[in-house]
């Protein structure tokens, strides 16, 4: 055993975010994290990590363990190079070089400077740091990022700073890496070298992540639900069916405490009223001490919370009448789409292009790219980061930025159009969420009023707390589903997706995949989940090499 964890309270203000958190991790285990999006799975890795000491509990590491962990945001990276942001993330190297470096200058004959001078060196050989900077360098390479060690951080993009992330991890040395969402903006290609990496590391891995992909290459799996952990052996596939097991269990329990509740509340009226019918002392005595014991044992029973229950859909399929019937009582609050699913559109072709090559200055990024995308149809765009994937999309949709070396592109001009996009424009950054919606809508010329502002809350899973908050202050699910509102707004015939699922959680993921098989629009879309590309499917257009 490499950690044992234990939380017992963890609040933000009034509210109680963990209260069951028990887990322990084993040398060299592979264990993802997952959890509805504000069930506090980054607040876990920020008490991990130590950056977080704010709660009540105990967090045990064995003697020696050296901790890692990737960071989500990057802030005031000024001038820092890749390589030295890499450098400074390894465990000793700023430490031992700083020593190395200043040392000589200042020790003399102090003994005791010398010796630690003489043992950083030995250190920092026995560490391989000698050779690190090569060796990150070929990583980069191995990465499709070559010559980027050089560059300042900050000019990298989403993908660039996820890779970066995760050669840190590699060359960390540590015992425990704690890697949060590492597949968020990763291409194909990358994400599958992060999977085999991961897979063959000697480190033990906590990774926080709904890529079903990355989960199905685990040991484990931990899900944090209504406070607590819940450990799951196995991976993505091997949760499912556990879970469904579980789930069920689960709801029939509640079933019970619910009919316990029931029965309570008819006893508690019985005994109130022999009591009050009674003349003998002790009758009366007796009644009134079995009406506080099931006053007592109801309110136990009611302050407890409904579990969050949730069943994968190809689970919920399977299930016996009796359970299937708890499942539609009782299953968790899911956001809800409203995509249109009728069929009284027509097929006619919404998206054309003919022999398109495109790129900047005097460079195309690709060329031969030839679409005919009609509605109901679905077309995947492939391709490595910076492949112009995202050029082709902007060129689209009317951005003339892009030079068009040859061919064509044309839109219907009828066709209304939702389009969902990795990050929030800055029109709505510093909005509160409700007056984002409300400005989103009108800066489209749609209708909006109070109540459907309120509608859209609740249907994409936002508490009456959320809508006051700006959206810069949301986390990365929640913006996603601001995204997703803006997305259908215009109820679109035709739908561009790139890369949806990111921080998106697994039962939003679902609602996502059954809306989009439902849809009877055109889809054009991004996506380097495996899982979701097999459920929406369509034809394949590879942008760029392979």
């Amino acid at each position: 055993m490499i950690a044992d964890i234990t939380v017992t309270e963890k609040s933000f203000g009034p509210k109680l975010l963990m209260s069951g958190i028990k887990f322990s991790i084993d040398d060299g285990e592979k264990v993802g994290v997952i959890g509805r999006n504000g069930v506090g799975k980054s607040t876990l890795f920020g008490i991990l990590a130590g950056t977080d000491k704010d709660f009540t509990g105990e967090i045990i590491f064995k003697r020696g363990t050296v901790v890692v962990a990737t960071a989500q945001e990057h802030h005031d990276m000024g001038e820092t190079t890749v390589l030295q942001y890499v450098l400074q993330g390894l465990p000793e190297y700023s430490h031992l070089s700083h020593i190395m470096e200043t040392y000589p200058h200042t020790m003399g004959d102090d003994m005791k400077l010398i010796e630690e001078y003489t043992q950083a060196l030995m250190r920092f050989d026995d560490k391989g740091f000698y050779q690190i900077e090569e060796q990150i360098e070929r990583e980069l390479d191995n990465f499709q990022l070559p010559g980027v060690a050089h560059r300042t951080f900050s000019t990298l993009s989403g993908g660039q700073k996820r890779l970066v992330e995760v050669i840190k991890v590699m060359h960390s040395d540590a015992n425990l890496a704690l890697v949060d969402e590492p597949t968020n903006h990763m291409d194909y290609v990358a994400k599958a070298q992060y999977v085999e990496w991961m897979k063959s590391a000697r480190e033990a891995m906590l990774v926080i992540t709904h890529d079903r992909d990355v989960l199905n290459e685990v040991d484990r799996i931990i899900e944090l639900k209504d406070g607590e952990s819940v450990s799951y052996k196995g991976n993505y596939d091997a949760y499912l069916k556990q879970n469904a097991v579980s789930t069920g269990t689960q709801m029939n329990d509640f079933e019970m405490i619910e009919k316990r509740i029931v029965n309570l509340k008819a006893k508690v009226i019985d005994y109130q009223r022999l009591k009050e019918k009674s003349r003998n002392p002790g009758t009366i005595q007796k009644f009134k001490r079995l009406e506080e014991n099931s006053r007592k044992e109801l309110a136990e029973l009611q302050a407890k919370e409904k579990p969050t229950f949730w069943i994968d859909k190809e689970s919920a399929a399977n299930l016996n009448y009796k359970v299937a019937a708890q499942y539609d009582k009782f299953k968790a609050k899911n956001i809800k789409m409203k995509l249109q699913d009728d069929e009284s559109r027509s097929k006619h072709i919404l998206v054309t292009a003919r022999d398109v090559s495109l790129g900047y200055g005097d460079t195309p990024l690709f060329s031969g790219i030839n679409i005919d995308l009609r509605e109901s149809e679905a077309l995947e765009l492939r391709g490595r980061n910076g492949a112009g994937k995202t050029t082709l999309i902007k060129a689209l949709l009317g951005d003339t930025t892009p030079t068009f070396f040859s061919g064509d592109i044309s839109l219907d001009p009828h066709v209304r159009i939702g389009v969902y996009e990795q990050e929030v424009g800055p029109t709505y950054f510093e909005l509160p969420l409700e007056a984002a919606i409300e400005r989103m809508y009108l800066d489209r010329n749609l209708s909006i009023s109070t109540t459907k502002v309120r509608n859209l809350l609740s249907d994409y899973l936002f508490s009456e707390g959320d809508g006051k908050t700006p959206v810069s202050r949301l986390s990365g699910g929640q913006k996603a589903r601001f995204q997703l509102i803006a997305m259908l707004a215009n109820d679109p015939q035709l739908l561009i997706l790139d890369e949806p699922t990111n921080h998106l959680d697994l039962p939003s993921i679902e609602e996502l995949e059954t809306a989009l098989a439902k849809y009877s629009g055109a889809t054009l879309y991004v996506s380097h989940d495996g899982y979701f590309r097999h459920s929406l499917g369509g034809e394949v257009l590879q942008v760029g090499s392979v």
